[in-house]
């Protein structure tokens, strides 16, 4: 009998691989960082022998969600300017006060307070666009959750950086650096079609590819972004994409509410990639992404929350409802992104669109052991017959009693165990004190 680090046990074991296998009853076997075997009771449970057994008894073992776009450390602005348009929110609010206030400190915690929040609720994977994301990489990091991490460039300056070229070589610097993490990766952002000179744009480009990093940018989420966009080309958004290079599989675009029957077209020929935030669409009344027809044309598409000034929490099974439902809605059509759907776009194909689809994402033998198991001995769980139906429209991020990264447990039993959340607390409202006074001075 072979020894293991770990064995989940005796659990409803849903392990979004290519066939979708459901165990009724059923163990993951984990040594180290890794899967080394899932299957039922009885057949896992004769080959191995764990040092450490999770009993999983009326729960279901899943694969932890992906959230495919944030800004982490907003958490710390978080419900500063709500019930704003896009444009007044991000540019009379949120540039100011980010301008006045984000330093390595407010990142660093913020992150944190983030990775709390997402331990809690399941997720294990995030993609983040921020300012000094170094701090962002260091308190992921320490808090033990995989993420893909990029510093935002601008034309402008940003509190990090003075001009585009010191924030390209942030952005090296952070390649290099983290290079041979086991939890952080780094992707090249650009901030949007709007902020930044074609000039940038090719260099952040030519970095990415150079480093054979993926490269994600804001695009299209309005459609008086798309109308302003194509005033100043003189063209398509999509073609002015295609005409500097940039449509290709490393090419990760969040929201892409505006696009069309052409856009997407172009986007599936050349396997670019989009991450769909439906609740902070919402929220800003950005609109509604055509995500169906993406995914009738093959795109991968994950879900992300968006930041938390935008959102305003960072809880992907709320995002998974919302996912579901705003096309139903939209549509009038109750049969579009079915909860199997969308299920997998906040999980397999979410880390697929990420570019992480071979560590993370299903449970099977030779993937990390990013695995989340839900407590459903609950009313609001009770009864059962149909588990993606349940994860999307019945689940919150409440029911998540344990949380597996890398094969490190990093919550048992509701209890984190690699982040202080009472100093994080403490010290985010202490950085929300001074957010306050600099808006509203006294």
């Amino acid at each position: 009998m072979k020894k293991v680090d770990i064995m989940i046990s005796n659990g409803r074991i849903l392990t979004l691989d290519e066939k979708g296998t459901l165990i009724e009853k059923g163990s993951v076997a984990i040594q180290g960082d890794s899967i080394v075997a899932v299957g039922a009771c009885h057949d896992v449970e004769k080959r191995f022998e764990a040092r450490d057994t999770i009993n999983a008894s009326k729960c279901l073992v899943m694969p932890g969600l992906v959230n495919g776009h944030t800004h982490a450390a907003m958490t710390c602005f978080r419900g500063i300017a709500d019930d704003l348009r896009l444009e007044d929110w991000l540019n009379n609010y949120i540039f100011p006060a980010e301008a006045k206030n984000v330093n390595k400190e407010l990142v660093y915690w913020g992150t944190l307070l983030a990775c709390a929040e997402m331990i809690r609720s399941g997720t294990t994977t995030f993609c983040d666009m921020y300012i000094f994301e170094d701090e962002t990489a260091r308190a992921s990091s320490k808090a033990g959750v995989r993420c893909l991490v990029g510093e935002v460039l601008f034309d402008f300056p940003s509190p990090n950086f003075k001009s585009p070229s010191e924030g390209l070589e942030y952005t090296e610097m952070l390649i290099h650096k983290w290079a041979d993490d086991p939890l952080v990766n780094i992707i090249v952002e650009p901030h949007a079609l709007y902020t930044c000179s074609e000039g940038l744009l090719r260099d952040a480009k030519a970095l990415a590819d150079g480093y054979n990093v993926p490269c994600g940018i804001h695009f299209l989420e309005t459609k008086h972004e798309r109308q302003e966009l194509t005033k100043k080309f003189g063209k398509n958004p999509v073609q002015y994409l295609h005409d500097i290079g940039y449509l290709d599989d490393h090419l990760i675009a969040f929201h892409c509410v505006a696009m069309d029957d052409e856009d997407i077209r172009l986007f599936s020929e050349h396997g670019c990639k989009v991450i769909h935030n439906p609740e902070s669409n919402m929220k800003l009344a950005s609109g509604v992404a055509p995500v169906p027809d993406m995914l009738k044309k093959g795109i991968a598409v994950g879900i992300g929350t968006d930041g938390c000034a935008s959102n305003n929490n960072l809880d992907m099974f709320q995002e998974m409802d919302m996912a579901a439902k705003i096309h139903k809605a939209y549509r009038l059509d109750p049969t579009v992104m079915d909860a199997q759907t969308v299920t997998m776009m906040a999980s397999s194909r979410g880390a697929e669109a990420l570019g992480l689809g071979r560590l993370t994402g299903s449970i099977k033998p030779g993937m990390k052991a990013d695995i989340i198991i839900l407590d459903l001995n609950k009313p609001h769980l009770t009864p059962m017959y149909n588990e993606f139906s349940h994860l999307v429209y019945a689940a919150k991020g409440g029911d998540v009693d344990t949380v597996l990264i890398n094969g490190r447990i990093v919550m048992k039993n509701r209890i984190l165990t690699t982040i202080d959340e009472e100093e994080v607390m403490r010290k985010v409202n202490e950085i929300a004190t001074r957010i306050k006074e600099s808006i509203h001075p006294a």
